[in-house]
């Protein structure tokens, strides 16, 4: 007698056909580019129909903007475990610094977060995922060391701005082949330089 598999809720059906048309867009996307990448190819490798990606998303710059946000959001998580709240504010920064350049050294995370993502979603969308992930842990580092006293009194959207920036050139780097370490000391005396003595 053959034994019956538990049948699986809509959700769970959703869900898995999701986590599968971002797998298989991610995947391309990095390996083929946005541009270069076919929503029959994204069906084909996720093994699901047209319909189901059209179910889900609304055409295929709206699944890059859904791997572009899981991916931020993966970032800013690694920096977040990399720097507890139980640290100092400038030990949370330089460490949530090294787990950045780290993280972004995940294959493909560059080309999707710094230069196809700004090229397809543009830089107004790209700032706002930005802000909500790792842009928003450098801006609440750099608030909390303000607020106590530690590190000068700057302007903190613009000094976020221009910091995130630095790290993105970092990361970029570190994609060309440059050292993470050395990247991380010239970071590590960028941020060592905020701090009152």
């Amino acid at each position: 007698m053959q034994q019956e598999m538990p049948r699986r809720s809509n959700r769970e059906r959703t869900e898995t056909t999701r986590t599968a048309l971002l797998s298989a867009a991610r995947r391309l996307f990095i390996e083929k580019s946005y541009a270069e990448t076919a929503t029959p190819d994204i069906v084909a490798a996720a093994g699901v129909t047209r319909g189901a990606l059209y179910h889900h998303f609304a055409d295929k710059q709206a699944l890059f903007r859904a791997v572009v946000e899981q991916e931020a959001a993966q970032v800013a998580e690694e920096i977040e475990r990399a720097a507890p709240a139980s640290a100092n504010a400038r030990d949370a920064l330089l460490q949530g610094g090294r787990a950045f350049v780290a993280a972004m050294a995940a294959p493909g995370r560059t080309r999707l977060l710094l230069l196809d993502g700004p090229a397809v979603l543009g830089r107004a969308a790209m700032d706002e995922i930005d802000g909500k992930h790792s842009a928003r842990t450098l801006h609440e580092g750099l608030a909390i060391a303000m607020g106590e006293g530690g590190m000068k009194k700057l302007p903190l959207d613009a000094l976020t701005a221009l910091l995130s920036a630095a790290f993105d050139r970092a990361a970029l780097a570190v994609e060309a082949g440059a050292k993470p370490a050395d990247l991380n000391a010239a970071l590590a005396a960028i941020i060592d330089g905020l701090f009152v003595e």
